[in-house]
């Protein structure tokens, strides 16, 4: 949950598996793949590819009427090799399956976008490796952060884009490396942002060090992008924010970087619902008061907010470079029927 991030330190490794048959990813198999799969599963390829892991909530609560189902299809596509999955060892109960591109898949991914899946660049070696990585609970973090909002969503709300931290820093990563970058969509109107995610992993102080490079961007592009501040505890947050405020009011125009802060147990803690970030617990900082404000309202706390212009995008990218998928699902999102 969203509210009860897991911290790196409760992974202890991966549940060994049990022998599943799985079918190999011959010519013969791609060619039955091209009826089997819809384009809810090429989504899913998509994103899970984009932003490297997803677990199976996250997943089934974005796509699909119902977790069985999604469980069931999420089985099929393993089984398939378009995906492959691992289970982190917890302190206590057990986590969720979380998956990653499989070789099928990636195969798909290469045939779709009309290039050689050598040029893709994909390792089944590599793809896995997240299952180790000590930046796993970070990453599932993320995602769970944007799922959220993505569960949110109804007709007059949607995550409009995001980009995942790779994503961000081919494009980015020469001045800043965020977490990601989203679009909130409210009633017509569109919010951007980069998000900082933060475990309580780093100290304050190099959080704050993190702002000179935002106002860089700033100045190079033209661009004001808000910065979204996402700590675990409202004591964390505190403390972030008394760490932030020096270090914005040293910028050269602080007015450029918008900095807004929340923190994950200011969420509604209903067990019959799903917390979701859009809630009213943002908190500007600056100009400084205690109103907490929904995610879409974020944009009136700052009225002399310089214009701003629309989000550059590369002029010239790689052959191997899959545009972003748009974060929500295919629609209509119908019960699963068959292949």
């Amino acid at each position: 949950m969203l509210n009860k991030p897991i911290r790196q330190k409760s992974l202890h490794g991966v549940r060994p598996t049990r022998r599943q048959t799985r079918v190999a990813n011959s010519v013969e198999h791609q060619a039955r793949l091209a009826k089997r799969l819809t384009s809810r599963d090429k989504w899913i390829i998509r994103m899970v590819h984009e932003h490297r892991v997803l677990t199976a909530p996250q997943i089934t609560t974005c796509a699909f009427p119902s977790p069985r189902s999604g469980r069931q299809r999420l089985r099929e596509l393993y089984q398939w090799s378009v995906l492959d999955r691992f289970q982190p060892t917890v302190d206590s109960g057990s986590a969720p399956q979380h998956y990653v591109l499989g070789p099928a898949g990636a195969s798909v991914l290469a045939a779709d976008a009309g290039i050689d899946p050598k040029t893709l660049g994909y390792r089944r070696d590599r793809a896995t490796s997240i299952a180790y990585s000590q930046r796993l609970a970070h990453t599932v973090g993320v995602g769970e952060f944007f799922t959220a909002l993505i569960a949110h969503a109804h007709e007059s709300e949607q995550v409009s884009a995001w980009w995942s931290e790779v994503r961000c820093a081919r494009h980015f990563g020469d001045l800043v490396r965020p977490d990601a970058y989203g679009r909130w969509r409210h009633d017509g109107r569109e919010f951007e942002f980069f998000l900082e995610y933060d475990l309580g992993t780093e100290t304050t102080g190099r959080v704050a060090a993190k702002l000179p490079g935002y106002a860089r961007l700033a100045a190079s592009t033209g661009i004001v992008t808000p910065l979204l501040l996402w700590a675990p505890t409202a004591r964390r947050e505190a403390n972030l924010r008394t760490q932030l405020a020096t270090a914005w009011r040293g910028l050269d125009h602080p007015e450029h970087l918008p900095i807004v802060t929340a923190a994950a147990d200011l969420l509604d803690h209903d067990p019959e619902g799903r917390p979701s970030p859009a809630e009213a617990i943002w908190a500007p900082l600056a100009p400084r008061d205690d109103q907490r404000r929904a995610l879409h309202d974020l944009a009136a706390a700052w009225p002399q907010r310089p214009r701003t212009r629309p989000s550059p995008q590369p002029e010239h990218r790689s052959s191997a470079e899959i545009v972003a998928p748009h974060p929500m699902p295919p629609a209509p999102i119908m019960s699963f029927t068959g292949r």
